[in-house]
């Protein structure tokens, strides 16, 4: 079987890669932390106009791409960069902007000059419990949104928010501009970097993006899944080979850390179970045009797997590090910071062991 990415990917990887090494060097990288929106708007633009977010759409929205891998090469070189911005939303949101046929919309987006992100997950109150969804209602002409939204990416520097909501019918997709009336943004920092949100909606006007059914829905967090596997098995190989490194250059009683066969065995289940994780999200992307059921199931497989995994590598990246690797100042702190913030993303592994579980029953 080929496991290549193609001619064409490879130029985006190649382009992706070079640009966020000259534009997006550690030192930018930490100012775009401190700042208050918790990204590089020139760095984004400078995306935008390389054409990276249209490869996350199809050509007849705009975009030159859209597939599965597509959208996996990008997420591994973001997450090979440790890039910051509102990448998941985009993708998610964007696609279903893209079943809504908003090629307008869209085009803003693919061109960088409006920020969009997905506000889908509920919000968990103070006490623990979960939030209640977000309900539309009919007020004649519009539709008007209420209830809450967590954990929203980038919300405080969106422009352009695409909500699920509860309807009559099931669930639907609603186009809000976050700075209408009724709509409330508490926006606050990750502890990976970036930032985030919660929406509080109190009869917000917005309008409902047609043809986007539960289906469509469905169908964009799968493909969410996919992509945030894909950048966790990318942050995962620059954890492995930091480590790799540190463990040739580091000695102790004269000879390097890394003649040590203990440290030789731990490194090598690393590696095994990186290519393991690997195999889940090429599954993933490979599965992603069949069956609902069957495309679910290799995507939660995928979660789980990275999920496991990344947490098996973050620790022991960090563990064979020794204290160096817990400090601000190593970006490999980092990186095991985002994998393990990429393990909760769109559920974690319990969720998505019981989800396969579940789905695998289906299939049979």
């Amino acid at each position: 079987m080929d496991f290549s990415i193609g001619e064409d990917r490879q130029m985006l990887v190649d382009t992706l890669s070079r640009y966020l090494a000259d534009r997006f060097p550690w030192e930018v990288r930490s100012a775009a932390l401190e700042s208050e929106e918790g990204f590089s708007r020139d760095v984004w633009a400078g995306l935008a106009e390389l054409g990276v977010l249209g490869a996350l759409f199809g050509e007849d929205v705009g975009g030159f791409g859209g597939s599965p891998f597509d959208a996996g090469v990008v997420f591994a070189e973001v997450g090979r960069g440790l890039a910051l911005g509102p990448f998941l939303g985009t993708l998610m949101a964007g696609k279903l902007l893209e079943a809504a046929r908003e090629e307008d919309t869209l085009a803003s987006v693919i061109g960088g000059e409006a920020i969009l992100t997905f506000a889908d997950s509920r919000a968990v109150n103070e006490d623990g419990s979960m939030a209640p969804a977000v309900q539309a209602a009919h007020a004649g002409d519009d539709w008007l949104l209420t209830g809450t939204k967590g954990v929203v990416e980038y919300l405080g520097s969106a422009d352009l928010v695409v909500v699920t909501a509860q309807v009559a019918e099931g669930e639907a997709a609603f186009l809000l501009d976050p700075n209408t009336g009724g709509a409330h943004v508490r926006d606050y920092k990750l502890v990976d970097g970036g930032a985030a949100g919660e929406l509080v909606l109190e009869g917000a006007e917005a309008r409902r993006l047609r043809g986007v059914d539960a289906d469509a829905i469905a169908a964009a967090r799968a493909l969410g899944v996919v992509a945030t596997c894909w950048e966790a098995v990318a942050v995962m190989e620059v954890l492995r080979d930091t480590t790799l490194d540190y463990l040739r250059t580091r000695k102790q009683f004269g000879v390097p850390i890394g003649k040590f066969q203990a440290l030789q065995h731990r490194m090598a289940t690393v590696a095994l179970e990186i290519e393991q994780a690997r195999s889940a999200a090429i599954n993933a992307a490979a599965r992603f045009g069949e069956d609902p059921v069957i495309r679910d199931k290799f995507a939660s497989a995928a979660k789980y797997t990275c999920g496991s995994v990344g947490r098996l590598t973050a620790e022991e990246a960090i563990q064979m590090h020794g204290g160096i690797g817990m400090t601000w100042e190593l970006p490999l702190s980092h990186f095991a910071k985002r994998l393990t913030m990429l393990g909760q993303v769109l559920g974690d592994e319990d969720e998505h062991l019981a989800r396969y579980i579940e789905l695998s029953r289906e299939a049979a």
